[in-house]
């Protein structure tokens, strides 16, 4: 995320070679994480996107920014190592037990989330695939950012978040501008896995098509488009469906009598 802070400020390409512990960016961008090495073919036969980049205070973050439980779990050491078994041994207790400061977050202006225990923005929308592992982003172009809020109850409720269940806990929502208030003057904050303490209120914005970033030609992450529909013979399949029909009709009723 630093380097790419230097490259959107100077309008310089920049290239992605995949060779940290997860690398949510480089998936999202359908490269081979495999082989990190096949980034470099960028540098050869590449071709150029224009992407978003989040932006909390003044620090840029090029997959998502944590707080409360979830900023938490990331200042575990245990984290880097099994980020996905660290979460589902941390994150019951940390919702069930009210510990922390208390947030309240605002969106756009319009929505207002008050006491949330786990906050999870991202650079663009996550498509969900739970509180642990929010999936893949298909898009890093739509000017959005992506927000992932859970308030529960008990430990009982969190196990069932967890476990899958989208429940009345959780919320997904999507917005231009996020702003993180608290009781507390500072709070820790996850920055694209980095843990970090900032002072309060904690704005976070999107920073539409602001990097360049070059990717090999062939990317094998990349979902393939699905052909488009042909309508003339969707139509043509409807009405021999038809007549098959009705010729079927006529020899019924031809039979009864």
């Amino acid at each position: 995320a630093l380097v790419a802070a230097v490259a959107a400020e100077n309008g310089l390409p920049f290239v992605v070679v995949s060779a940290g512990t997860r690398n949510h960016f480089a998936m999202d961008l359908g490269l081979d994480r495999e082989r990190p090495d096949a980034g470099l073919d960028a540098l050869r036969d590449g071709v150029e996107l224009s992407l978003d980049l989040g932006l909390i205070g003044e620090r840029t973050f090029v997959n998502n920014a944590s707080f409360g439980a979830y900023a938490e779990v990331v200042q575990s050491p245990a984290y880097r190592d099994d980020k996905r078994g660290t979460m589902l041994r941390l994150l019951p207790e940390m919702l069930s037990g009210q510990r922390g400061p208390h947030l309240v977050v605002r969106i756009d202006d319009e929505v207002v989330i008050e006491g949330p225990q786990a906050l999870l923005v991202s650079n663009n929308p996550y498509e969900f695939g739970g509180p642990t592992e929010p999936g893949r982003r298909a898009r890093l172009d739509t000017g959005l950012l992506g927000v992932i809020a859970i308030t529960v109850d008990n430990a009982e409720h969190a196990v069932e978040l967890l476990r899958g269940s989208r429940g009345r806990g959780l919320r997904t929502l999507v917005a231009h501008e996020v702003l993180v208030e608290s009781d507390a003057p500072r709070i820790p904050v996850g920055i694209d896995g980095e843990a970090v303490l900032m002072p309060t209120p904690v704005r976070l914005s999107i920073q539409p098509l602001a990097l360049r970033v070059r990717v090999p030609r062939e990317r094998p992450g990349v979902p393939r488009p699905k052909p488009p529909i042909d309508l003339a013979l969707l139509r043509h399949q409807a009405l021999a469906t038809a007549r098959l029909a009705s010729t079927r009709h006529r020899h019924r009723d031809r039979d009864r009598k």
